[in-house]
C-alpha cells in the first residue's frame, strides 16, 4: 500500500525495501538512529518532507549532503537514481510518487 510517510528525505521509498518489510528497519524518517545521514539532518533542520522542498536543490552535484560518499555507494549497490527520484516527486508530489514506487514495489527510480 502507498504511503507518502514512507517517502524518505532522499527520495528513497522505504514502502518497497525488504527491511523495512520484514521490520527490521522503522523507515527513514521515523529511524532515529540514522543520524549519520546528513540528507536526513538536513531536512529534518529545515523541515522539508525531501530534498524536493529544498528551494536551493536545483542539481544535485551541487549539494554536498545529497552528493556524499555513502549515498554514491548505496546508489551503486542498489542501482538507484535518488535525483530521478526527487525530480520526480517535484514534478508529480509526494503522494503520487509513493503511488508510483508501490505500484512498481520499488525503492527507487533505478539507473
Amino acid at each position: 500500500m502507498a504511503d507518502k510517510n514512507l517517502v524518505a528525505y532522499c527520495g528513497l521509498y522505504c514502502g518497497a525495501c525488504k527491511k523495512f518489510i520484514n521490520k527490521k528497519c522503522a523507515g527513514c524518517k521515523e529511524n532515529v538512529k540514522a543520524t549519520w545521514c546528513k540528507i536526513r539532518t538536513c531536512c529534518i533542520e529545515n523541515k522539508y518532507s525531501s530534498c524536493a522542498d529544498c528551494a536551493t536543490y536545483k542539481v544535485a552535484n551541487d549539494c554536498k549532503k545529497f552528493n556524499n560518499p555513502i549515498s554514491k555507494l548505496f546508489s551503486l549497490i542498489f542501482k538507484s537514481d535518488r535525483n530521478a527520484s526527487i525530480a520526480r516527486i517535484k514534478e508529480t508530489g509526494t503522494e503520487q510518487y509513493a503511488i508510483e514506487m508501490a505500484k512498481k514495489n520499488v525503492m527507487s527510480i533505478k539507473k
